[in-house]
């Protein structure tokens, strides 16, 4: 074990799993949304991630950029980032729709059991790969670089780079908003609803249908959003670029309290936290087992996870 390194370098690895704990917890939030209201683990949702990061390459190629162009100024590339956030946004929260509407719909319209929504989860995430697998041929897209590199400030032993910057303040107020979105309008309210009990929301009005409709797209729009920052973190996407990851914000939300949205950020950050600083302690290669036996030892003695405080009985 390195100690030396995680001290030294503790406030850049602090920044760093910030933003990489931003991420997860972004797509944390759409598992969290759909087990709330269906008691379903949408495994599809980390394909859903994957098509947000397809959705950017192809809006910046669009817009004249791919991985050989020269880094633009930075009015540009924030208009560019801009723009792949709602393109990307808005075409996972379209293929997240689609999901629910093929997938899982005609099941729920049958009564089908719990088992046949798993696998027909598990269904849909391997189609949605392969069927972009196959548009690709399976070859590693490059990402331009659009943000400049140099760091944005250094104090103290502190250095933040725009990327990271970005990332936690666009992440922090998406959830922050959906936060605000599900306890105080009107259509989070049928959300809290359906959670709670479905068959009592529905002899109130509440149409069952439209919510589960409405959580998908949410769920879909903040994958869109991770999407984005973790493209540009990673410089480039594939196929199955979202397996890991969905992995990874799935036990985020366990961590949390699966079902719970503050628990889906805070299980995100902490994840990403422990990544950074098991990365220096122990080394790079020991990165993901560490997150997993974190996770595993405090499910051990708090199998609700942190919060554990379901979508239905969220306050007001």
């Amino acid at each position: 074990m390195n100690f030396d390194d995680l001290i030294q370098g503790f406030p850049d690895l602090t920044t760093t799993g910030l933003a990489q704990g931003s991420i997860y917890a972004l797509v944390a939030l759409g598992y969290t949304l759909v087990y709330g209201v269906l008691r379903l683990i949408n495994f599809a949702h980390s394909e859903v991630f994957m098509f947000g990061t397809f959705a950017a390459l192809w809006t910046w190629g669009l817009m004249g950029y791919d991985s050989n162009s020269t880094r633009p100024d930075l009015g540009t590339a924030l208009l560019l980032v801009l723009v792949s956030l709602v393109v990307a946004s808005l075409f996972s929260g379209g293929v997240a729709m689609v999901v629910e509407a093929v997938a899982y719909r005609p099941l729920r319209k049958r009564n089908a059991p719990p088992l046949v929504f798993l696998i027909s989860a598990i269904g849909a995430s391997f189609v949605l790969a392969e069927l972009m697998g196959a548009f690709t041929e399976r070859r590693q897209q490059g990402i331009p670089g659009l943000l400049p590199g140099e760091p944005l400030f250094s104090a103290g032993g502190w250095t933040v780079y725009p990327l990271q910057l970005m990332t936690f303040v666009v992440a922090l107020a998406v959830m922050f908003g959906l936060d605000w979105f599900v306890s105080k309008t009107r259509f989070g309210r049928g959300i809290r609803a359906v959670a709670q009990d479905a068959d009592t929301a529905a002899l109130m009005g509440v149409n069952k249908g439209r919510v589960i409709a409405l959580v998908f797209l949410l769920g879909g729009l903040l994958a869109g959003v991770a999407a984005v920052f973790y493209s540009m973190k990673q410089g480039n996407t594939r196929f199955n670029v979202g397996f890991l990851i969905g992995l990874k914000a799935f036990s985020a939300a366990v961590l949390g309290g699966i079902g719970n949205l503050r628990g889906a950020l805070l299980g995100g950050l902490l994840l990403g936290l422990v990544e950074s600083y098991g990365a220096a302690l122990f080394g790079s290669n020991w990165t993901n087992v560490i997150a997993f036996v974190v996770l595993l030892v405090l499910l051990m003695f708090r199998p609700t996870g942190l919060l554990g405080e379901s979508l239905g009985r969220a306050r007001a």
